[in-house]
């Protein structure tokens, strides 16, 4: 492939390759959905909102070279079955991992955690990425010959799935059953790589397998989060928002004003203080009345 990427001629910018470039598009777009969604339920096993963007961005970009270099040795990769192999033993552990944790006791509406750290679950979404692509890079071969548009179908690939996991992360506090649903696709995905292994006939075509990923995801938007569980993500993600965005005053040396605190502290303080009050009366009362009855 790297023969065929030095090698362009005039056929590059040929009017005929834009169906083909379209059809690319619709495909890399359609393929990155059930990865995203996969990616997303990952990056929240971090308890902090910012370190999921973190993870997930420097996830993403291991994701990118990762496919990069797959594609531009997908025609040996193709030839070796044990990659194919490998990817499918990722992904069904992976799902196996999530369905086991799932039936372990934590709190209804909490992600489930695959893994406590950062570096870790960077490294989750990068490989969890490259063995979908093992899958998806082959459809795209099948539709693309010429290696450019199939690098092309990559980078787009890999924005489609920036922004669509984003959404992913935002739908997965709101609807009770699209994590599962997520790992439902991942377990999906490995099982047909592991079919292509060990019986290729077997293997599922790609519409009826679109079908299935596309009732999944129904299933997975069925049902809502209670509006308590949503209220308390809304405001643990707010809550964030506001230590970071001190901190960032913090590091430039600017001290918030008074008057740019929020109406509901002020409100607040003016409660407690209040309060005070009340209770400093009713402690002298108390006082007074002991002192009539003493004498």
């Amino acid at each position: 492939m790297l023969d065929q990427i030095l090698d362009l001629d005039n056929s590059f910018f040929r009017i005929e390759i834009l169906p083909v470039v379209i059809v690319l598009v619709l495909l890399e777009a359609i393929l990155s959905a059930d990865n995203a969604i996969a990616l997303a339920a990952l990056v929240r096993s971090l308890p902090d909102p910012r370190q999921e963007e973190w993870a997930l961005r420097y996830g993403i970009i291991g994701a990118f070279v990762l496919r990069i270099v797959l594609i531009l040795t997908a025609t040996w990769v193709i030839k070796y079955w044990q990659f194919e192999l490998a990817g499918a033993v990722y992904l069904l552990w992976l799902g196996g991992k999530y369905f086991f944790l799932a039936n372990e006791d934590h709190e209804e509406g909490e992600p489930v955690v695959m893994a406590s750290k950062m570096w870790q679950v960077i490294t989750l979404v990068a490989l969890t990425d490259l063995a979908f692509s093992l899958d998806s890079v082959t459809a795209a071969v099948a539709v693309a010959q010429e290696t450019w548009l199939v690098l092309l179908g990559g980078v787009i690939g890999i924005i489609a799935l920036r922004f669509l996991a984003e959404l992913f992360i935002n739908w997965l506090a709101e609807f009770a059953r699209l994590e599962a649903a997520g790992y439902l696709i991942v377990l999906l995905v490995g099982l047909r790589l592991l079919l292509k292994v060990i019986a290729d006939d077997l293997v599922p075509p790609e519409w009826l397998m679109l079908s299935v990923i596309g009732g999944i995801f129904i299933w997975g938007f069925s049902q809502r989060q209670s509006p308590h569980l949503i209220e308390v993500a809304e405001a643990e993600s707010s809550a964030s928002l506001e230590i970071e965005n001190l901190e960032s005053l913090e590091s430039s040396g600017t001290k918030p004003q008074a008057q740019d605190q929020p109406e509901a502290t002020k409100e607040n303080h003016v409660d407690v203080v209040a309060s005070s009050e009340e209770s400093i009366a009713e402690s002298d009362l108390a006082q007074t009345d002991n002192v009539e009855v003493n004498s």
